[in-house]
């Protein structure tokens, strides 16, 4: 019987709301994940049918921040505590 009982994660609810119903975690694959989505998205963004340049300079400039954020998390995460 002890075999069907779940563990407890003696998370605080008034801390971690979400506790409440079992999810009390960060997803960072899948933040990452959609970080890359996003910034591939805003690169094929630059083909269209505007006919100035200054839109494709800011496409590129956040497409490169957001890319600059994943490496920055990437370096930090493989650093040792």
């Amino acid at each position: 019987m002890a075999g069907t009982e779940l563990q407890s994660t003696h998370v605080d609810t008034a801390e971690v709301p979400s506790a409440e119903w079992g999810w009390s975690g960060e997803s960072p694959k899948l933040f990452r994940t959609m970080g890359v989505i996003g910034a591939i998205f805003l690169l094929f963004m630059i083909i269209g049918n505007h006919h100035g340049r200054v839109e494709d300079w800011y496409l590129i400039g956040f497409a490169a921040l957001l890319v600059l954020i994943l490496v920055v998390d990437a370096v930090k995460r493989r650093r040792p505590r």
